[in-house]
Protein backbone atom coordinates (compact mmCIF):
# COMPACT_ATOMS: atom_id res chain seq x y z
CA UNK A 1 0.00 0.00 0.00
CA UNK A 2 2.92 2.34 0.50
CA UNK A 3 3.46 2.27 -3.07
CA UNK A 4 0.12 2.89 -4.10
CA UNK A 5 0.55 6.12 -1.59
CA UNK A 6 3.85 6.95 -3.55
CA UNK A 7 2.25 6.59 -7.12
CA UNK A 8 -0.67 8.72 -6.02
CA UNK A 9 1.27 11.30 -4.19
CA UNK A 10 3.73 11.27 -7.26
CA UNK A 11 0.47 11.41 -9.75
CA UNK A 12 -0.97 14.42 -7.86
CA UNK A 13 2.04 16.35 -7.42
CA UNK A 14 2.23 15.76 -12.03
CA UNK A 15 -1.77 17.37 -12.23
CA UNK A 16 -1.23 20.01 -9.76
CA UNK A 17 1.95 21.58 -11.56
CA UNK A 18 0.16 21.46 -14.99
CA UNK A 19 0.65 24.72 -16.08
CA UNK A 20 -2.54 26.28 -17.46
CA UNK A 21 -2.00 29.19 -19.95
CA UNK A 22 -4.44 31.85 -21.44
CA UNK A 23 -5.32 31.97 -24.98
CA UNK A 24 -7.63 34.10 -27.25
CA UNK A 25 -10.97 31.66 -26.14
CA UNK A 26 -10.25 32.32 -22.38
CA UNK A 27 -12.69 33.93 -20.45
CA UNK A 28 -12.88 35.52 -17.01
CA UNK A 29 -14.82 32.80 -15.18
CA UNK A 30 -15.64 34.22 -11.90
CA UNK A 31 -16.82 37.95 -13.39
CA UNK A 32 -18.81 36.85 -15.73
CA UNK A 33 -20.32 34.24 -12.84
CA UNK A 34 -20.38 37.36 -10.43
CA UNK A 35 -21.98 39.46 -13.44
CA UNK A 36 -25.11 37.04 -14.08
CA UNK A 37 -24.97 35.69 -11.02
CA UNK A 38 -25.46 32.17 -12.63
CA UNK A 39 -23.26 29.53 -13.17
CA UNK A 40 -23.38 26.86 -15.92
CA UNK A 41 -22.86 23.29 -15.06
CA UNK A 42 -22.46 20.36 -17.69
CA UNK A 43 -23.52 16.74 -16.65
CA UNK A 44 -24.12 13.44 -18.17
CA UNK A 45 -27.33 12.11 -18.16
CA UNK A 46 -26.49 8.17 -17.75
CA UNK A 47 -22.63 8.07 -16.18
CA UNK A 48 -24.16 6.26 -13.11
CA UNK A 49 -23.37 6.79 -10.11
CA UNK A 50 -21.09 10.14 -11.01
CA UNK A 51 -23.35 12.19 -13.33
CA UNK A 52 -26.86 11.11 -14.14
CA UNK A 53 -30.74 12.09 -14.34
CA UNK A 54 -32.28 10.68 -11.07
CA UNK A 55 -36.44 9.65 -10.71
CA UNK A 56 -37.05 13.03 -10.44
CA UNK A 57 -35.94 14.71 -14.19
CA UNK A 58 -32.69 16.64 -12.26
CA UNK A 59 -28.99 15.68 -12.47
CA UNK A 60 -27.86 13.36 -9.28
CA UNK A 61 -24.29 11.90 -8.74
CA UNK A 62 -21.01 11.72 -7.14
CA UNK A 63 -19.72 14.49 -9.23
CA UNK A 64 -23.37 16.19 -8.99
CA UNK A 65 -22.88 16.66 -5.79
CA UNK A 66 -19.11 17.63 -5.64
CA UNK A 67 -19.90 20.49 -7.99
CA UNK A 68 -22.97 21.69 -5.74
CA UNK A 69 -21.10 21.99 -2.59
CA UNK A 70 -18.69 23.70 -4.84
CA UNK A 71 -21.05 26.55 -6.29
CA UNK A 72 -22.22 27.15 -2.22
CA UNK A 73 -18.58 27.72 -1.24
CA UNK A 74 -18.31 29.66 -4.98
CA UNK A 75 -21.49 31.46 -3.76
CA UNK A 76 -19.94 32.45 -0.01
CA UNK A 77 -16.43 33.49 -1.57
CA UNK A 78 -17.85 35.59 -3.63
CA UNK A 79 -20.58 37.45 -1.68
CA UNK A 80 -23.15 37.10 -3.30
CA UNK A 81 -26.64 36.13 -1.65
CA UNK A 82 -27.89 33.96 -4.76
CA UNK A 83 -25.83 32.19 -7.52
CA UNK A 84 -28.34 30.55 -9.43
CA UNK A 85 -27.49 27.03 -10.97
CA UNK A 86 -27.68 26.35 -14.99
CA UNK A 87 -27.55 22.46 -15.69
CA UNK A 88 -26.57 21.38 -19.19
CA UNK A 89 -26.41 18.01 -20.64
CA UNK A 90 -23.24 16.96 -22.23
CA UNK A 91 -22.01 14.16 -23.81
CA UNK A 92 -18.68 13.08 -24.18
CA UNK A 93 -18.49 14.47 -27.66
CA UNK A 94 -19.71 17.76 -26.85
CA UNK A 95 -18.50 18.43 -23.32
CA UNK A 96 -15.26 19.65 -23.98
CA UNK A 97 -16.36 21.88 -27.27
CA UNK A 98 -19.23 23.41 -24.77
CA UNK A 99 -17.13 24.77 -22.38
CA UNK A 100 -14.46 26.20 -24.99
CA UNK A 101 -17.86 28.07 -26.46
CA UNK A 102 -18.64 28.92 -23.03
CA UNK A 103 -22.00 26.83 -23.10
CA UNK A 104 -20.86 25.56 -19.80
CA UNK A 105 -18.40 26.93 -16.74
CA UNK A 106 -17.77 23.60 -15.02
CA UNK A 107 -17.98 19.44 -16.12
CA UNK A 108 -19.17 17.69 -13.46
CA UNK A 109 -18.96 13.85 -14.88
CA UNK A 110 -16.94 11.12 -15.17
CA UNK A 111 -14.00 12.65 -16.80
CA UNK A 112 -10.66 11.34 -16.59
CA UNK A 113 -8.19 14.48 -17.00
CA UNK A 114 -5.66 13.61 -19.32
CA UNK A 115 -2.63 15.57 -20.99
CA UNK A 116 -3.87 15.38 -24.36
CA UNK A 117 -6.98 17.33 -23.34
CA UNK A 118 -4.87 19.73 -21.13
CA UNK A 119 -4.08 20.98 -24.85
CA UNK A 120 -7.43 22.30 -24.77
CA UNK A 121 -8.84 22.62 -21.68
CA UNK A 122 -7.97 22.46 -17.97
CA UNK A 123 -8.79 20.10 -14.81
CA UNK A 124 -9.34 20.60 -11.35
CA UNK A 125 -7.64 18.91 -8.38
CA UNK A 126 -8.86 14.98 -8.77
CA UNK A 127 -12.18 13.45 -7.38
CA UNK A 128 -12.06 10.24 -7.89
CA UNK A 129 -9.70 7.29 -8.91
CA UNK A 130 -11.04 4.30 -10.84
CA UNK A 131 -9.72 2.25 -14.10
CA UNK A 132 -11.32 0.59 -17.12
CA UNK A 133 -12.34 -2.85 -17.20
CA UNK A 134 -15.19 -4.89 -18.66
CA UNK A 135 -18.03 -6.53 -17.75
CA UNK A 136 -20.23 -9.64 -19.35
CA UNK A 137 -23.09 -11.75 -18.52
CA UNK A 138 -21.61 -15.08 -15.97
CA UNK A 139 -22.76 -17.75 -18.50
CA UNK A 140 -20.62 -15.88 -21.07
CA UNK A 141 -17.62 -17.76 -19.87
CA UNK A 142 -15.36 -14.31 -19.77
CA UNK A 143 -13.10 -14.02 -17.04
CA UNK A 144 -9.86 -12.25 -18.31
CA UNK A 145 -8.39 -10.06 -21.42
CA UNK A 146 -8.08 -13.28 -23.49
CA UNK A 147 -11.33 -14.51 -23.40
CA UNK A 148 -12.10 -11.35 -25.63
CA UNK A 149 -10.68 -12.77 -28.72
CA UNK A 150 -12.99 -13.19 -31.35
CA UNK A 151 -15.76 -11.93 -29.20
CA UNK A 152 -18.03 -8.48 -29.41
CA UNK A 153 -16.99 -5.62 -27.50
CA UNK A 154 -18.72 -2.61 -26.99
CA UNK A 155 -17.45 0.51 -25.57
CA UNK A 156 -18.31 4.20 -25.74
CA UNK A 157 -16.33 5.90 -28.75
CA UNK A 158 -14.05 8.69 -27.72
CA UNK A 159 -13.17 8.18 -24.10
CA UNK A 160 -10.08 7.27 -22.40
CA UNK A 161 -11.21 3.15 -21.77
CA UNK A 162 -11.95 3.02 -25.52
CA UNK A 163 -8.24 3.63 -25.88
CA UNK A 164 -7.15 1.47 -23.07
CA UNK A 165 -8.96 -1.33 -24.31
CA UNK A 166 -7.79 -1.07 -27.94
CA UNK A 167 -4.09 -1.10 -25.99
CA UNK A 168 -4.53 -3.84 -24.46
CA UNK A 169 -5.80 -5.61 -26.91
CA UNK A 170 -3.28 -4.90 -29.50
CA UNK A 171 -0.34 -5.71 -26.68
CA UNK A 172 -2.61 -9.11 -26.00
CA UNK A 173 -2.37 -10.31 -29.94
CA UNK A 174 -6.40 -10.09 -29.45
CA UNK A 175 -8.94 -9.19 -32.12
CA UNK A 176 -12.72 -8.92 -31.12
CA UNK A 177 -15.24 -6.63 -32.99
CA UNK A 178 -15.46 -3.75 -31.54
CA UNK A 179 -19.44 -2.16 -31.50
CA UNK A 180 -19.93 1.35 -30.47
CA UNK A 181 -22.25 2.42 -27.91
CA UNK A 182 -23.58 5.41 -27.20
CA UNK A 183 -24.04 5.70 -23.19
CA UNK A 184 -23.49 3.00 -20.21
CA UNK A 185 -27.17 1.84 -20.21
CA UNK A 186 -26.65 0.76 -23.58
CA UNK A 187 -23.82 -0.83 -23.43
CA UNK A 188 -25.49 -2.86 -20.31
CA UNK A 189 -28.52 -3.63 -22.91
CA UNK A 190 -26.05 -4.54 -25.13
CA UNK A 191 -24.50 -7.48 -23.10
CA UNK A 192 -28.14 -8.28 -21.97
CA UNK A 193 -29.22 -9.50 -25.41
CA UNK A 194 -26.26 -10.32 -26.61
CA UNK A 195 -25.60 -8.28 -29.46
CA UNK A 196 -21.98 -8.25 -27.58
CA UNK A 197 -20.54 -10.48 -25.20
CA UNK A 198 -18.75 -8.06 -22.56
CA UNK A 199 -18.76 -3.97 -22.17
CA UNK A 200 -15.73 -1.91 -21.78
CA UNK A 201 -16.24 1.42 -19.03
CA UNK A 202 -14.62 2.12 -15.86
CA UNK A 203 -14.84 -0.10 -13.24
CA UNK A 204 -17.37 2.09 -10.76
CA UNK A 205 -19.53 2.46 -13.35
CA UNK A 206 -19.64 -1.08 -14.70
CA UNK A 207 -20.52 -2.39 -10.96
CA UNK A 208 -23.27 0.18 -10.53
CA UNK A 209 -24.77 -1.03 -13.68
CA UNK A 210 -24.54 -4.62 -12.37
CA UNK A 211 -25.84 -4.05 -8.92
CA UNK A 212 -28.55 -1.70 -9.72
CA UNK A 213 -30.24 -4.13 -12.87
CA UNK A 214 -32.86 -6.21 -12.47
CA UNK A 215 -31.20 -9.11 -12.29
CA UNK A 216 -27.90 -8.17 -10.86
CA UNK A 217 -26.57 -11.91 -10.33
CA UNK A 218 -26.29 -12.10 -14.19
CA UNK A 219 -23.44 -9.77 -14.61
CA UNK A 220 -20.32 -10.48 -13.70
CA UNK A 221 -17.06 -8.07 -13.94
CA UNK A 222 -13.11 -8.64 -14.20
CA UNK A 223 -11.33 -7.13 -11.48
CA UNK A 224 -8.12 -6.45 -13.39
CA UNK A 225 -8.14 -2.95 -14.11
CA UNK A 226 -6.98 -1.88 -18.33
CA UNK A 227 -5.77 2.09 -17.12
CA UNK A 228 -5.59 4.14 -14.31
CA UNK A 229 -8.30 6.87 -14.62
CA UNK A 230 -8.00 10.04 -12.66
CA UNK A 231 -11.46 11.95 -12.16
CA UNK A 232 -11.48 15.43 -12.19
CA UNK A 233 -13.86 18.35 -12.81
CA UNK A 234 -13.41 19.84 -16.47
CA UNK A 235 -13.11 23.53 -17.12
CA UNK A 236 -11.76 25.93 -18.97
CA UNK A 237 -7.91 27.55 -19.02
CA UNK A 238 -8.68 30.31 -16.44
CA UNK A 239 -6.16 29.97 -13.80
CA UNK A 240 -8.42 31.77 -11.11
CA UNK A 241 -11.50 29.64 -11.80
CA UNK A 242 -9.30 27.09 -11.12
CA UNK A 243 -7.64 28.11 -8.08
CA UNK A 244 -11.16 29.16 -6.86
CA UNK A 245 -12.72 25.31 -7.75
CA UNK A 246 -9.76 23.68 -6.04
CA UNK A 247 -10.09 25.96 -3.21
CA UNK A 248 -13.33 24.61 -2.87
CA UNK A 249 -12.79 21.07 -2.80
CA UNK A 250 -10.10 21.24 -0.52
CA UNK A 251 -12.02 22.38 2.03
CA UNK A 252 -14.54 19.76 1.02
CA UNK A 253 -12.54 17.34 1.56
CA UNK A 254 -11.18 18.56 4.90
CA UNK A 255 -14.51 19.15 6.54
CA UNK A 256 -15.38 15.61 5.92
CA UNK A 257 -18.29 16.11 3.61
CA UNK A 258 -16.41 14.07 0.98
CA UNK A 259 -16.89 10.99 2.91
CA UNK A 260 -20.60 11.62 3.19
CA UNK A 261 -21.04 11.93 -0.65
CA UNK A 262 -19.03 9.06 -1.06
CA UNK A 263 -20.82 6.87 1.57
CA UNK A 264 -24.19 8.48 -0.58
CA UNK A 265 -23.02 7.16 -3.72
CA UNK A 266 -20.49 4.40 -3.55
CA UNK A 267 -21.36 3.34 0.29
CA UNK A 268 -22.55 0.07 -1.29
CA UNK A 269 -19.29 -1.21 -2.55
CA UNK A 270 -17.37 -0.55 1.38
CA UNK A 271 -15.63 2.51 2.66
CA UNK A 272 -13.29 4.83 0.45
CA UNK A 273 -9.90 2.82 -0.30
CA UNK A 274 -6.79 3.84 1.43
CA UNK A 275 -5.63 5.34 -2.24
CA UNK A 276 -8.76 7.48 -2.37
CA UNK A 277 -8.55 8.18 0.90
CA UNK A 278 -4.74 9.16 0.44
CA UNK A 279 -6.19 11.70 -2.42
CA UNK A 280 -8.77 13.26 -0.16
CA UNK A 281 -5.58 13.79 2.36
CA UNK A 282 -3.57 15.35 0.35
CA UNK A 283 -5.51 17.68 -1.54
CA UNK A 284 -7.31 18.86 2.04
CA UNK A 285 -4.25 20.22 3.07
CA UNK A 286 -3.92 23.03 -0.01
CA UNK A 287 -5.37 26.34 1.27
Amino acid sequence: MRIAKSACAALLLTAGCATARLDASSRNTLDGIKSAQVIKLGYRDSSVPFSFVGSDGKPGGYSVDLCNAVVDGLANDLSLNELRTEWVKVTPETRIDALLDGTIDLECGSTTSTYSRQERVDFSNFTFLDGATFMSRVDGGIRRLDDLSGKRVAVIPGTTTERSLKEALTKAGITPEIVSVKENREGLRAVSDRSADAFASDRTILLNLALTSSEPDRYAVVDRLLSFEPYALMLRRDPAFRLAVNRQLSRIYRSGSIIEIYGKWFGKFGPPSETLRTLYAIYAAFE
